[in-house]
């Protein structure tokens, strides 16, 4: 069976950062600080995304034809000069290990295929007396990546490739595998290998696929095979990109359910595109859209996974994420679905596991709106109390509707409590 993640993974991801060139140092301060300020909060992992094993990589630009670390098992190893700890042939343990003693767990991303360098010299495959040019797909290649070829799944030694390599990640500790140009286009036949090698190995491993849009006609295949999968493109600090994120999750809540999340993508927030897209800054983000971002994530139930430099957050950032009200929507509750829209209004509804019920009131238009929610959308016919979760202020309730006005770009997301 594929691996428990009971409720949606949150977590930190080094992309939004450092695009292709983070190093150790920095995957390690950032553990550091979530251990220290995050972790109660329930944010556990810290995942190294793409070009790990790439000596030169120094951005969010992909060389060309470059040259890549390898064993002789046509496996992707870390680039010392960036992961020290990796020196000896000892991979990513070290790291995971220090990641592991701090109460976290760790996660890492790859790219679907066999490396063109391994195809090229022809190396070997673990397991198997076939060679890396013998499985190599080359009519399946990455459109925005060189480094890779697809695996024909119709060859020996296909399967041994894939269980070769996560295996080993699974001797390095790995508790979450990322896995890119998979989701579109859509290679059912790889990511069945893939999740078949995660089993074999018997350790809980999340399986996450990457990029969006991943098609909605697969919405169950993906339930079987994933735990998580983007509905998006890589997501930014962009309005016209938050604004669509309503689309996609209108369409895809049917599919929310235990241990299989569909994902809004990264948070954009705080210090980003350090060495990533767009340079180096604090979210272009407003407050406000900051909150409507974080309540839709929630309310929708999409993994959290924070794409800043953590270590930078400011006080209004770290307050996002420790915000136990709207975590517990986001990992507790159930049923969130889209009630209605009205020109720029849009509701979303859920219920709390304890009784309780939650309303969002999004404001996605560029002038404040007066709301009126109907209670009925979540059942409730009888008087209650409601609390506004970011600001802790007491609703307005008239003739059982909840009335509130919401800034351009907002939200205002109410507790009720019968």
């Amino acid at each position: 069976m594929k691996a428990e993640a009971k409720t949606p993974p949150m977590g930190w991801n080094s992309w939004d950062c450092y695009g292709a060139s983070v190093t150790e140092d920095e995957v390690r301060r950032n553990a550091e600080y979530m251990a220290k300020n995050l972790r109660k909060y329930g944010w556990e992992y810290i995942v190294v995304d793409i070009q790990w094993f790439e000596p030169n990589a120094s951005g969010a630009d992909y060389n060309a034809d470059a040259e890549l670390v390898t064993d002789e098992y046509s496996r992707l190893m870390p680039a010392v000069n960036r992961f020290p700890s990796a020196r000896d042939g000892a991979g990513f343990k070290p790291l995971g290990d220090y990641i592991h003693s701090l109460g976290l767990k760790f996660g890492i991303h790859i790219l679907r295929g066999i490396p063109k360098q391994a195809v090229r010299q022809n190396a070997k495959i673990l397991g198997s007396p076939r060679r890396a040019a013998q499985i190599a797909d080359f009519g399946s290649v990455c459109g925005w990546n060189g480094d890779m070829c697809g695996v024909d799944m119709s060859r020996g030694g296909a399967q041994e490739y894939y269980n070769s390599i996560i295996s080993m990640y699974a001797d390095w500790g790995v508790d979450l595998l990322k896995v890119d140009d998979i989701a579109r286009p859509y290679h059912a036949d790889e990511i069945e290998a893939i999740q078949k090698a995660v089993e074999n190995t018997g350790r809980n491993i999340v399986l996450s696929l990457s990029p969006g849009d991943a098609p909605l006609k697969e919405a169950e295949h993906l339930s079987k095979y994933a735990n998580m999968w983007r509905m998006t493109d890589d997501f930014w600090d962009g309005w016209e990109q938050l604004r669509k994120m309503f689309d996609y999750c209108r369409d895809w809540f049917p599919y929310v359910r235990r241990g299989s999340w569909p994902d809004c993508d990264m948070l954009p927030l705080g210090r980003i595109g350090i060495r990533s897209h767009g340079g180096d800054r604090m979210t272009r983000f407003t407050r406000d859209e900051q909150r409507l971002l974080m309540s839709l994530w929630s309310i929708f139930r999409s993994p959290l996974m924070f794409g800043g430099d953590m270590t930078y957050n400011d006080e209004f950032t770290l307050s996002l994420m420790q915000n136990e009200e709207i975590i517990r929507i986001n990992q507790r509750s159930h049923a969130g679905r889209e009630v209605y829209r009205r020109g720029g209004e849009i509701v979303w509804a859920a219920n709390g596991d304890d009784g309780e019920y939650y309303l969002a009131l999004f404001n996605i238009g560029e002038k404040e709106i007066t709301a009126a929610a109907p209670l009925s959308f979540v059942g409730i016919e009888k008087e209650v109390s409601a609390t506004e979760l970011w600001t802790g202020g007491a609703a307005e309730i008239v003739n059982n509707e909840i009335i509130s006005s919401v800034p351009p770009h907002g939200v205002r997301l109410y507790k009720i409590v019968e």
